[in-house]
């Protein structure tokens, strides 16, 4: 990675962690923690109930929390022609949208898999499905970060595109919620292999994808 990137990075995150009013990577963390502890109010205290569900219920806000920042991702630099300014220098919209990949992923995934330990422990998870669920975040949460980059790159610009990339988020990040949480049912490690296949694939387009929709939007 060039100097350049480099430095795009170093402000990406610093933006992300931020967040302003938004809360940066606190607001995620507490949203992930508040449907730990809300899950077992709305499903009974049932101890087996809570460790048979509680694996499914992180990946769901995991994802939940992922989607968070969309609207912070791609449409605040377009409006501030910054992707031109970039373009100028000669760094292209792939470039960035990786890069943005990388600093969306560093802002939310590390907290929330640290934020996971307590959430397992309200959700009665023990020692090995705990780990499963670890291996498994760090295996979808890229796959994650990508799509919501994308999505955001697609939607910038547009009426109501904070919606609308929420709601086009949920649907395209069911197989990796698929695999990530069918590996927690099988009680094996094949789940996060899938799980990591679909990530990288969604990784690998992400810039491509990405760049495209910020060309067109510029």
């Amino acid at each position: 990675m060039s100097h350049p990137l480099l430095a795009i990075l170093r402000r990406d995150l610093s933006l992300m962690l931020r967040g302003g009013r938004q809360g940066g990577v606190v607001l995620p963390v507490l949203f992930f923690l508040a449907v730990a502890m809300l899950f077992p109010f709305a499903v009974g205290p049932d101890p087996r109930l809570l460790a048979r569900a509680g694996g499914g219920v992180i990946w769901v806000a995991a994802l939940l929390a992922a989607i968070l920042p969309l609207d912070r991702l791609i449409e605040p630099d377009m409006q501030l022609g910054c992707f031109d300014q970039w373009a100028l220098r000669g760094i292209s919209e792939e470039a960035v949208v990786m890069v943005r990949v990388v600093a969306h992923w560093l802002s939310f995934a590390p907290a929330l898999m640290l934020a996971a330990l307590p959430a397992g422990a309200l959700l009665g998870l023990d020692g090995g499905t705990l780990r499963l669920v670890e291996l498994g975040l760090a295996a979808g949460t890229p796959g994650l970060a990508a799509l919501g980059v994308t999505v955001a790159a697609v939607t910038a610009g547009l009426k109501g595109g904070t919606a609308l990339a929420g709601l086009l988020v949920i649907p395209l990040a069911v197989p990796v919620l698929i695999f990530g949480a069918g590996s927690l049912a099988a009680g094996g490690e094949s789940g996060i292999a899938l799980a990591a296949a679909a990530s990288l694939v969604l990784v690998a387009l992400a810039p491509f994808a990405g760049g495209a929709a910020v060309r067109a939007g510029r």
